[in-house]
């Protein structure tokens, strides 16, 4: 099973972004998690382009092989980051998130408007919701490492059990075989 992890966020030391890391980290026999990097070299969203650039091409194609997406995005001024925007813009109009399983990490409660928001754009794209694996956990302020964060048993229990989600809905789904 293949999992596509974006981060909404491009700084160097992103809690979205450890997080996501982290989830690499715990991933069980038969799971790979792949962080896409990409976001920041997206050139900015334009309609017009009939033929997509590269760059955007290999994300789409990153999606459309992925089994499930985890988007992991933290909020700015009431809404996602202008760079995963501007990657999921890109996707609008191409069948890389319909029907695909899709986790959303919310690495802070109070962000509740960005995670909104990421639930309205993955139903506009007609992505499957899978609730068990949507997660919010007060990470920010908090002030873990993420050698900390790979080593709090909690953290790494819900993270597991993310995982463990995704795969019993692409089984369900018919694209996996069911341990």
């Amino acid at each position: 099973m293949k999992i596509l992890a974006i981060s909404g966020s491009l700084r160097a030391a992103s809690i979205n972004s450890m997080l996501l890391r982290v989830l690499v980290s715990v991933a069980p026999p038969g799971v790979e998690v792949a962080i896409y990097t990409g976001l920041g070299q997206l050139p900015l969203f334009n309609p017009d382009i009939d033929m997509p650039p590269p760059v955007v091409a290999a994300l789409q194609d990153s999606l459309t092989t992925a089994d499930a997406v985890v988007i992991a995005s933290p909020e700015y001024a009431h809404g996602v980051t202008g760079a995963i925007k501007n990657g999921l813009d890109w996707m609008v109009g191409n069948d890389s998130f319909i029907d695909k399983p899709v986790a959303i990490f919310n690495a802070s409660p109070r962000a509740t408007h960005a995670d909104a928001a990421l639930r309205e754009i993955m139903t506009v794209m007609s992505a499957k919701l899978v609730e068990a694996a949507c997660v919010s956990l007060p990470l920010v302020g908090a002030r873990l490492t993420e050698q900390e964060m790979r080593a709090d048993p909690h953290i790494s229990r819900i993270l597991f059990s993310v995982l463990l989600s995704l795969r019993d809905e692409i089984a369900a789904a018919g694209t996996l075989p069911r341990d």
